[in-house]
């Protein structure tokens, strides 16, 4: 068996049972790298600047190696699935705003009661549109 293979027996021994490394653990490193880089270029210019984001860019190290070593697995599974709801619904709403914007046959409104998007035809004059999912009336102009 030879060196490198030993090391690698000893750090999956020692990872058995730890979160490793998930998504949200991995932008957070990504995002200290970014910080990291532009403390660097900010240090000339504005010495102070560049130390806060040193700081705050070693935190989320900190931060992100406590995630990947972390031994409680269900509040780090926990985490990270709200980061990916979160992404997820940036990402859809992203989506389906460039829809709508392309769609030049019909004008959506938005329920102001349970923010559903109702979809109506454009050149139907003044009309009252009514949600439904709750029932409620909107009146708008296409």
């Amino acid at each position: 068996m030879g060196v490198f293979q030993r090391i690698g027996n000893a750090l999956a021994r020692f990872m058995y049972g730890r979160n490793g490394v998930d998504q949200l653990s991995l932008v957070i490193v990504v995002g200290s790298l970014v910080l990291d880089l532009i403390s660097m270029l900010v240090a000339p210019r504005l010495l102070w600047l560049g130390n806060v984001l040193y700081t705050v860019s070693i935190a989320a190290w900190v931060y992100a190696l406590f995630r990947i070593f972390s031994k409680n697995l269900t509040k780090r599974r926990s985490e990270n699935q709200r980061w990916l709801n979160w992404m997820w619904r940036m990402k859809s709403s992203q989506q389906g705003a460039k829809a709508r914007h392309a769609d030049k046959e019909h004008k959506y409104f938005t329920c102001k009661n349970c923010k559903t998007i109702c979809r109506v035809p454009v050149g139907k004059g003044k009309i009252v549109i009514t949600c439904p999912k709750c029932g409620a009336q909107i009146h708008a102009k296409t």
